[in-house]
C-alpha cells in the first residue's frame, strides 16, 4: 500500500518548473508505507548511556542539526538526555542547502529560525561575541545559542569558537570547558569537531568521517579546540568529545523517514536506494528539472532516470544492461555533496514553524513525542499488519 505524500508548497513549486516542452512534475510522491521508520541500533543506545555517564563533567552540549533538514534532524532523545546543559544549536552543511546564488534567501530563512529559537528559549542567536540573552545575563543554566556553519568557510567555524570561548571564560574552570559534540548520524559532527580544530588550534584532524553514518561507534578521549588564554580567563583551553551519531527509535512519519534516508542521516540500503533516488527525482523536478539534463529529459519515471544515468556514468550490469541500484547510490551521493542541486527538505516558514511547536514544541521527528524502543517495535509490527491485510484485500477484490 503506498501513501501520498504532498511536499509543502509544492504545487506553487510545481508551476515553476513546469518546462517549455510540458513536462509537469509531481506534486505527491508515493510510498510504499511498508518501509523502514526506525534505525536505532544497539551502539546509538550505548552512546546515550556513556554521555549520562560522563554528564556531570560537561558544561556546554554543541548539538548538530543538518541545514537541509533543521527540523526533521531534531533529536528529542537528546534534549531529553542531555537537559540543564548549556546548549549551542549548530546548523551544519549551510552551504548545500541553497545555491550560491540564493544568499539573501538563505539569509532570510536563518533568520527565521533563529528568531524562532529565540521565541521558545529566550536564546541568543547567530552569536555576537558579549551579547546579553534576554534574561538580561549571558550565560545561565541550560541556555542555548544558534550557530549556522559551513565547514569550507573558517569565518562561520570562528563564530561557533567565539561563542564556546565565552562560555569556557565564564565557566572560570582550573582545568578547561568540556563539551559534547553531539546529533543524528551524519549530522556533520566529526566533520565540524575536526574544523573546530583546524580554526581554533591550527592542527589536522583528529576524528575520522565517512559519507555513511556509523564511523563513530563510541565516545573519543577529549580534543582540544581552543588554545589555553589566561589573560582571557580560559584556563588549559576547550576540550571536546566526539560522539557517535544517535536516532530516535522511532521515526513519526514516513516522509520523515525518507528525508533522513536522502540526507544520510539513515545508512543506506535500510529505505531501498532505489526509493531514496526517486524521492530525489521528486524534488529535483520540483526545484529544477534541467539540473539531470545531462542524463535525460525531464521525467516522473525513476527507472528513466535512473537508466539515463547509469548509461551516462558507466553503471552497467554484465551485457550492458543499466545496473539501476548502482545508479540510484551514484546520484544520491552526487546530491549529498551539492553536485546535483543544492535545496533544503524541510519547508521553513513561520506558519510550519507555528505548526511544529504546537505539536509538541518540536519534540521529535514527525511530529512525535520520545516514544521507547519497545513501543517503537510494536509500531513496526502494526504497520507490517496493516500493509500485509491491504495486500490481502487488493488480491480479493476490495475490502
Amino acid at each position: 500500500m503506498a501513501a501520498p505524500l504532498k511536499a509543502a508548497g509544492a504545487a506553487a513549486t510545481a508551476a515553476t518548473a513546469v518546462s517549455g516542452s510540458g513536462f509537469v512534475p509531481r506534486t505527491t510522491f508515493e510510498v510504499s508505507s511498508q518501509i523502514s521508520r526506525s534505525y536505532f541500533l544497539g551502539h546509538h543506545a550505548g552512546a546515550l548511556t556513556s554521555m549520562r555517564r560522563i554528564l556531570s563533567n560537561i558544561s556546554l552540549i554543541i548539538e548538530c542539526r543538518d541545514s537541509r533538514v533543521p527540523l526533521t534532524s531534531t533529536n528529542p532523545l537528546l534534549e531529553s538526555s542531555l537537559a540543564g546543559r548549556d546548549r549551542i544549536i549548530v546548523y551544519t552543511k549551510s552551504d548545500l542547502g541553497f545555491p550560491p546564488s540564493a544568499g539573501r534567501f538563505r539569509q532570510a530563512q536563518q533568520n527565521l529560525l533563529s528568531r524562532w529559537h529565540a521565541e521558545r528559549h529566550g536564546i541568543i542567536t547567530e552569536h555576537r561575541p558579549g551579547e546579553a540573552g534576554a534574561a538580561g545575563g549571558i550565560f545561565g543554566p541550560g541556555r542555548t545559542e544558534v550557530v549556522f556553519t559551513d565547514e569550507r568557510q573558517p569565518k562561520t567555524i570562528q563564530k561557533l569558537l567565539d561563542a564556546m570561548k565565552e562560555r569556557a571564560a565564564a565557566a572560570d574552570s582550573l582545568t578547561g570547558l568540556r563539551a559534547l559534540v553531539v546529533g543524528m548520524p551524519n549530522a556533520g559532527k566529526s566533520t565540524l569537531l575536526n574544523a573546530m580544530r583546524r580554526v581554533g588550534m591550527h592542527l589536522g584532524k583528529a576524528a575520522r568521517t565517512g559519507a555513511q553514518p556509523g564511523i563513530t561507534r563510541k565516545l573519543s578521549s577529549p580534543v582540544r579546540v581552543i588554545p589555553e588564554d589566561s589573560a582571557a580567563g580560559i584556563e588549559q583551553g576547550v576540550f571536546v568529545f566526539d560522539t557517535p551519531g544517535v536516532f530516535v527509535p522511532y521515526v513519526g512519519d514516513l516522509e520523515s523517514m525518507l528525508k533522513l534516508s536522502l540526507v544520510g542521516c539513515v545508512k543506506d540500503g535500510i529505505v531501498p536506494v532505489e526509493t531514496v533516488a526517486d524521492y530525489l527525482l521528486y524534488w529535483l523536478n520540483l526545484k529544477d528539472p534541467a539540473a539531470y539534463a545531462d542524463f535525460c529529459p525531464p521525467t516522473n519515471d525513476v527507472a528513466a532516470f535512473l537508466d539515463g544515468v547509469a548509461v551516462r556514468t558507466g553503471k552497467l550490469l554484465k551485457g550492458g544492461a543499466p545496473g539501476r541500484e548502482l545508479a540510484a547510490t551514484w546520484v544520491v551521493q552526487q546530491w549529498r555533496k551539492g553536485n546535483l542541486g543544492q535545496f533544503g527538505l524541510d519547508e521553513v516558514n513561520e506558519e510550519v514553524l507555528r505548526e511544529w511547536a504546537r505539536k509538541g514544541q518540536g519534540a521529535g521527528v514527525g511530529d512525535q513525542e520520545p516514544i521507547s524502543m519497545n513501543q517503537a517495535r510494536k509500531r513496526e509490527k502494526e504497520a507490517r499488519k496493516a500493509y500485509k491485510l491491504a495486500k490481502r484485500q487488493a488480491s480479493a477484490g476490495g475490502p
